[in-house]
């Protein structure tokens, strides 16, 4: 079958070439049911006619555009229908094995292929992910045999598939289906109807249209009224939780012992010292000292991690579910007396939506209502009347949150040890450097929380109670003033040291004081009080990605912290940041950029199964 002319010949090809498309659209819609089937099933009709339409319309516009961006120029380029031939079978090859690695990575790691991705599975290292995805390029040459037989076939049946006319029909259905699910997108984006707005990642080089400006533009969306909308959406729009994923079982009933845990919002590590905290400092010393400790998260989600022991990731999950902390759940089962004080009463949505959830929350609501303003020197004041009516045979939890040194809190109250400061005359005197007056309004603020603190350890002592009360001091996140040099200030900007290291001081009776350096994690809080204080007999993997503080032994060689959008592994030397996407970046101590390191693969695979550990599989809820 020869053409005559070149235009015959380019005819054919072009014919030939929409058929082979056809072909290979077929082959890749088969291979994209892996992400059907490793993706969580929509249970709604509208989210499954959603789902077989964009799976129709998507491969189709894949492997279309393929052909038209290769194929369609190179049938005018390469003389020779057999080497064209030849030529488009390569492409598919590769495309189809490519798609193939692509469902392999999305199965095993959830993400589709990306420089993060590649480089895992073209480590060196002899893990389970990066041997098993080799193997795959066994069916390399099948896919290409294939792919031969089937562009010989279509070439010698060509005139025969030309006269049944159904070419037009078939690309119109594809190019129907397309734009269907596009504009059902566009109502769903609209909408944020979950079952839809959830497939948006199914696919590689999905990204389905949304029209809010023009909407918006039309009278027909509420940006505001959206956005508000969109936050609670981030709560529905989460993954069913197991959590615990095992029952909880027990030794005895645990030592009875008090419990007060202080959070003092925003305050790093390196306040700790004499000239700022001297209180706090002095019982540092004085009892178990974590020195190099880290939060969960780099802003106020910092609080999840602490009392539940999990990852900041899951959050949206336990708040959709309303799933109080283990912790709190056994507290309140032992029968011990809750006193919940907060200096900005505890306004977080989290601590209503869940942490709370199971809690009357009285101490928070009779703020004489809403006659007094919540301050911390309002929350001790409470705190030390509750804890003045404590029985000494009834034990008791407390948690107080300070929140002055989150707000850069100066009062004539209190002396301003620390000068020029945001309080003082200055405060428009361009000869002062603004950030010295931001540093020592925080740390005026510290100097103030430690003399509250000096408060509640005498108010123990006199009382009797720190012979059988554990005593934890510690913070949600920390602050940065730009020391990494990047223009990063505050908090949730980065997760260098600053922002994401804080204090862990405990006090647990009759346990000597020790200064405790090798790394430790606000995720280990739960298990260290389940183990310790309940005597739980249950794994702490089944409850919490934290280990005891008190187990030395411990063979830990990463820290897990971050927020909905980022992973971050923080190891000796290195802290890997990988954002949603897949991209990652890799930065030493002074959380300056390390252009050419990579994370292990190791690493990040055993980092990847711990953030989906807690979700039910698929397979249980499909």
């Amino acid at each position: 079958m020869v053409a005559s002319t070149y235009k015959d010949k380019v005819s054919q090809l072009i014919s030939w070439g929409h058929w082979f498309s056809f072909f290979n659209i077929i082959a890749a819609m088969l291979l994209g049911t892996r992400y059907i089937i490793y993706s969580e099933w929509p249970t709604t009709t509208i989210g499954q006619l959603y789902l077989g339409l964009s799976w129709i319309g998507h491969f189709g516009f894949l492997v279309f555009g393929i052909y038209i961006l290769i194929l369609f120029p190179a049938s005018f380029l390469i003389p020779s229908q057999r080497l064209m031939r030849v030529f488009a079978v390569l492409v598919s090859t590769v495309g189809l094995t490519t798609l193939l690695l692509d469902t392999y990575a999305y199965q095993s790691v959830d993400l589709h292929l990306s420089p993060l991705v590649w480089d895992l599975l073209l480590s060196g290292e002899k893990t389970e992910l990066n041997t098993r995805w080799q193997y795959l390029f066994i069916v390399v040459p099948v896919i290409f045999l294939i792919e031969m037989i089937f562009s010989e076939w279509i070439w010698r049946k060509l005139r025969k598939l030309t006269r049944k006319n159904v070419g037009g029909p078939i690309a119109i259905m594809f190019g129907l289906c397309f734009l269907s699910s596009h504009i059902i997108y566009i109502w769903a984006d609209a909408n944020l109807y979950r079952p839809v707005t959830m497939q948006r990642s199914n696919f590689p080089l999905s990204y389905p249209m949304t029209a809010k400006t023009f909407m918006e533009k039309h009278g027909l969306l509420d940006r505001q009224e959206y956005a508000k909308r969109q936050v609670q959406q981030g709560i529905n729009n989460s993954e069913m939780m197991r959590y615990p994923i095992d029952k909880i079982n027990f030794l005895d009933k645990g030592t009875k012992q008090n419990l007060l845990i202080i959070m003092v919002d925003s305050l790093r590590s390196d306040m700790v010292n004499t000239n700022i905290m001297p209180n706090l400092t002095a019982f540092a010393n004085n009892n178990i000292n974590f020195t190099n400790n880290y939060s969960t998260s780099n802003n106020n989600s910092g609080v999840f991690g602490l009392l539940y022991g999990l990852p900041s990731g899951y959050a949206n999950s336990i708040r959709a579910e309303g799933k109080s902390p283990l912790l709190l759940d056994t507290l309140q089962n032992r029968g011990y007396h809750f006193g919940l004080f907060s200096g900005e009463g505890f306004e977080q949505s989290i601590y209503r939506d869940a942490i709370f959830s199971k809690t009357q929350l009285a101490t928070i609501d009779n703020l004489d209502n809403g006659k007094r303003t919540p301050s911390d020197r309002l929350a001790f004041n409470d705190w030390h009347h509750w804890v003045e009516k404590q029985k000494v045979n009834d034990p008791w939890f407390s948690l107080l949150e300070l929140t002055s040194v989150e707000q850069y809190e100066e009062s004539s109250d209190y002396p301003t040890k620390f000068t020029p400061s945001l309080g003082s005359n200055l405060l428009h005197d361009n000869k002062v450097d603004s950030s010295v007056l931001l540093k020592n309004s925080y740390r005026n603020a510290a100097y103030h929380i430690d003399g509250i603190l000096a408060k509640v350890f005498a108010q123990l002592k006199a009382q009797h109670m720190m012979d059988n009360t554990i005593v934890v001091v510690t913070s949600n996140h920390g602050t940065e003033f730009n020391e990494t040099g990047n223009n990063t200030w505050g908090s949730d900007s980065n997760y260098s040291q600053y922002q994401i290291k804080v204090p862990m001081i405990i006090h647990w009776p009759q346990h000597a004081a020790q200064v405790v350096t090798r790394p430790t994690s606000n995720l280990d809080l739960v298990p260290t009080l389940m183990e310790s204080l309940f005597n739980v007999a249950s794994n702490p993997s089944n409850y919490s990605s934290g280990i005891s503080l008190f187990d030395n032994d411990n063979d830990r060689r990463w820290i897990l912290a971050g927020n909905n959008s980022d992973i971050v592994v923080i190891q000796k030397g290195t802290t890997t940041v990988v954002d949603k996407y897949g991209n990652y970046r890799v930065y030493n101590d002074h959380y300056q950029l390390m252009a050419q390191d990579k994370p292990k693969l190791s690493t990040l695979m055993q980092v990847m199964h711990e953030l989906k550990r807690f979700y039910v599989p698929n397979d249980l809820h499909n």
